[in-house]
């Protein structure tokens, strides 16, 4: 799988020679890529920002890898120059950038400043296209800055007549519309806190979300298309309204009908009706603290009701932009696709985009619907330049032999951005040989946590199949080994050594912070750690620079006490023509632990004694003996997040006797049941 390469250095123009032969050492790697053109690399906001730091710090940084360093050593002078490269909007400036970094968690970022998250997002008020909105079923509209500008301010009217003050939670359960945008921008323009749901959740998962927040108005819609099907959700609406007494109004976008009957849902009202029928009212910004709340994320919900993280505004605000101008290179002149929905932290991320200008190309609905090339001919017909999706997208189109490259015109494309769970180097290698062959692959991985990355991209830098190209700015990441000491070339547990802005204020309901320290601090403390844990089984290779990420280590197998990867066994399986998915968990018994493998199979195939051979051969041949499972079932699904991500946790419990608390907060819940039909035999299986 591996191969030896020369490593092409990330080279800013003016780096020593000496440099440049420092960094191309010989090592085991995947295959290197992509190399940027000194050209894109000059262009890059990246080296602007360098140049920036240069004149004002008076250094001379001429790579990544020496911003990198400096951003995790004088974090307060690194927040405070991007503050200043992002042209934060304020209304009064920060008397300092942070209180006390040895405050972990709790510290303080940049007090006495005075702010609004809308404002940022509304900076621009021209004529340039802020969305353009494609539907599944060819519904498609588009609108501008300055039209965007006025209807929020329409709606913001509204909200405040309706009640809303600062402080107070606003909520969407709505799909992936420019009317869930707007009310976001009309909510936080006041200084309301955003928390929203997906149209595809079921009533029990929406109300384990807004039920405990209490939000005072919903935006929602009478239903949404998938596949082509409508599907209606008033009914659904009117079980979450009657679940939160707190609401004052629900707000219903006209989207699967034109004017649908509201009469079984108290207090609501439609869209249209409520905005304000003032024509280009004053839009007013409530200039608030930087610490001030602005959304509410909620965990998966997979062990039990999801966790309820409070961020700040100035905090999502500083790190998205600099994700978007830095490691994704975002100018004005870009369009930006995400497959998403408003359920998945990627939706928030895809919306701050508007920060910086750019047109953001939403699509509601399957993006596998009619056939693999939706998404394709929406990049080719919209001329999108950075496209958003998960590993298991780009999975899925491997296995089917799709070839984007050869059936559409993707010249307009720079860029493909891709999260939510671990993609292979395959995949890397599938994107660069049926994509196209000059772009710039940008893997990125982090969670709704933070809203953000822990490790991401550079456009100066090269892509090698396999690894993220670096650990994000400004993000103190290392791996530890057991003993929480840091290693390099080996694999670790995620940690970050420092705060960052966008980590949570704390979580909901939570006034001890307990929920809190669990979460994320917990696991070093006993030997004298005090970090951030976030999960992640990683390896940061010390001569690129660059990490590998290898799934959950909360689903870190132990088989005869050594620790594996399951991202590692989905590595080679998966790139077996005869399986499509699969699904490897720790089945403890008689105090040790064996691997069993649950494979979705292609269509046409069986799982006969022959290709359980196969399987296994492959990966004792590719991974290791120890990554050789006890068992193999074929599975008829495989179960997964809405963001996409394979859920092993639940199917872990039901392989030892727990259960699953969660289903709603599954994709596909029905896909337990084979699991829990299945768990006899595994027991009486020796």
């Amino acid at each position: 799988m591996y191969l030896y390469f020369f490593i092409a250095s990330d080279t800013i123009p003016g780096e020593s020679r000496q440099a440049q032969k420092t960094t191309q050492r010989r090592r085991v790697l995947g295959k290197l890529l992509w190399k940027p053109s000194n050209g894109l690399i000059r262009q890059a906001n990246m080296t602007r920002f360098i140049d920036f730091v240069n004149d004002r710090q008076n250094l001379q940084i001429t790579s990544y890898s020496e911003l990198l360093e400096w951003s995790v050593e004088n974090i307060p002078d690194f927040w405070e120059a991007f503050w200043d490269f992002g042209e934060i909007i304020a209304s009064r400036k920060h008397e300092q950038v942070v209180e006390d970094l040895s405050v972990f968690p709790g510290t303080k970022w940049f007090p006495g400043a005075r702010l609004n998250f809308a404002e940022n997002l509304l900076r621009f008020k021209d004529d340039q296209l802020a969305f353009i909105f494609k539907g599944e079923t060819r519904i498609s509209k588009s609108m501008t800055y300055a039209e965007l500008n006025e209807t929020v301010a329409r709606l913001a009217k509204a909200l405040r007549e309706t009640g809303v003050q600062p402080g107070d939670c606003v909520s969407a359960y709505m799909p992936n519309l420019p009317e869930t945008i707007i009310a976001m921008l009309a909510a936080t323009s006041i200084g309301a806190v955003w928390a929203s749901c997906g149209a595809e959740l079921g009533p029990t998962a929406v109300l384990d979300r807004l039920g405990q927040i209490q939000p005072k108005v919903l935006f929602t819609v009478d239903g949404y298309f998938y596949k082509d099907k409508k599907f209606e959700i008033l009914n659904n609406t009117a079980q979450v309204a009657s679940g939160i007494p707190s609401l004052n109004k629900v707000v219903v976008v006209p989207y699967t009908g034109e004017t649908p009957d509201l009469s079984i849902i108290p207090g609501s009202v439609h869209y249209d009706e409520f905005l304000s029928a003032e024509k280009n009212p004053e839009l007013l910004f409530e200039q608030l603290p930087f610490g001030h709340p602005v959304y509410i994320m909620f965990s998966s919900g997979t062990t039990g009701k999801p966790k309820c993280m409070v961020q700040s505004a100035g905090g999502i605000l500083i790190n998205h932009l600099k994700e978007l101008l830095l490691h994704t290179d975002m100018k004005r002149e870009d369009r930006i696709c995400y497959i998403s929905s408003p359920s998945w932290m990627m939706w928030n991320w895809m919306v701050s985009s508007l920060a910086v200008g750019a047109t953001i190309v939403l699509y509601d609905g399957n993006p596998l619907y009619p056939d693999w090339g939706c998404m394709w001919k929406l990049i080719q017909d919209e001329k999108v330049t950075i496209f958003g999706c998960s590993a298991s997208y780009i999975l899925y189109l491997s296995s089917v032999g799709a070839q984007p490259g050869k059936e559409y015109d993707l010249s307009s494309l720079r860029e493909i951005s891709q999260t939510a769970s671990v993609l292979p180097a395959e995949g890397f290698e599938w994107l660069y040989r049926e994509v196209k062959e000059d772009f710039h692959f940008n893997s990125i991985s982090g969670g709704t946590d933070i809203n953000g990355c822990f490790a991401a991209g550079s456009p100066t830098l090269p892509v090698y199949a396999g690894e993220l190209q670096a650990v994000a700015l400004g993000m103190k990441v290392k791996a530890y080994d057991d003993d929480a000491k840091a290693v390099v070339d080996q694999k670790g547990e995620l940690v970050c050594e420092a705060p960052s802005p966008s980590m949570p204020l704390y979580f909901w309901n939570d006034s001890e912070n307990e929920k809190y320290n669990d979460a994320y601090f917990n696991r070093f403390k006993s030997i004298g750690k005090n970090v951030w844990h976030h999960g992640d089984y990683i390896i940061i290779h010390s001569d690129t620079g660059g990490v590998t990420f290898f799934g959950r280590s909360d689903a870190v197998l132990k088989p005869s006490g050594v620790r594996l990867g399951t991202a590692e066994i989905y590595e080679v399986v998966e790139t077996l023509p005869e399986v499509e998915d699969s699904l490897a968990i720790g089945y403890t018994t008689d105090g040790d632990q064996q691997i069993i493998l649950f494979v979705k199979l292609a269509q046409g195939y069986e799982l006969s004694d022959e290709l359980k051979g196969k399987i296994k051969n492959s990966l004792r041949k590719q991974a290791s003996p120890r990554h050789v499972p006890a068992m193999i079932f074929e599975a008829p699904d495989i179960p997964y997040t809405f963001s996409s991500k394979k859920v092993e946790v639940a199917v872990t419990n039901i392989l030892h006797g727990r259960a699953v608390k969660n289903r709603d907060a599954l994709r596909n819940p029905e896909s337990l049941d084979f699991f829990e039909g299945i768990l006899p035999e595994i027991q009486n299986t020796k």
